[in-house]
């Protein structure tokens, strides 16, 4: 019997130096978690593939980590080209991390066009300087670019499951999407997107 392809989709973390990318991407790969103290910076490209099963449909993950080398130009175009999404982190004991957001966010739109974004506020066991409301308020700015937000702590493993679940839910929703209008296509249908008066965005 013919073996079924999982659908690969590439997932990326992008956001400022030490503000626990790497962590996710530890529990995503292991679920563990190991404190600063003991972390080794992450050198180089690294990734990890893992399988969700969502709506009787399997979905494969491919998480990818850079440790904040994705602003280098030599691993910018590697890094985002082929993303189906996108994972945008900060810290919320670390304003600044959070309001490095926004040039993120361009690098994303500019690299990864195609990819979904969601926001991640990480580290939520430290006292927070980054609220709710901050969130919203950026994500309203940013005119519906990123498709839902998360909060997550690496060191407790709250929030971290349910995010990657979700994220992988969300693709497989776009893949049918994807794959009905291909459908349409086939047989001779032209579908239009809606037209939208969107101002740009303010990020």
């Amino acid at each position: 019997m013919a073996s079924v392809k999982i659908p690969e989709q590439k997932v990326i973390l992008v956001g400022d130096f030490g503000i626990g990318k790497s962590s996710l991407f530890r529990r995503f790969m292991c679920d563990t978690f190991i404190n600063s103290s003991d972390r080794k910076a992450t050198l180089g490209l690294d990734h990890y593939s893992k399988t969700f099963h969502v709506n009787n449909r399997n979905i494969n993950l491919q998480l990818f980590d850079t440790g904040g080398m994705e602003r280098i130009a030599s691993v910018t175009s590697s890094y985002y080209k082929f993303a189906e999404a996108a994972i945008l982190v900060f810290s919320v004991d670390n304003a600044q991390s959070f309001h490095s957001l926004s040039q993120h966010l361009v690098d994303i739109t500019m690299w990864a066009e195609s990819a979904k974004i969601f926001l991640c506020g990480n580290r939520i066991d430290l006292d927070s300087e980054v609220s709710d409301l901050d969130m919203q308020q950026f994500c309203e700015q940013c005119h519906g670019l990123i498709s839902a937000t998360f909060k997550t702590s690496c060191k407790t493993n709250e929030g971290v499951k349910e995010m990657f679940e979700e994220i992988a839910k969300s693709l497989v929703e776009n893949n049918r999407s994807r794959l009905e209008l291909q459908a349409l296509e086939s047989h001779g249908f032209k579908v239009h997107p809606p037209e939208e008066n969107v101002d740009s965005c303010a990020c």
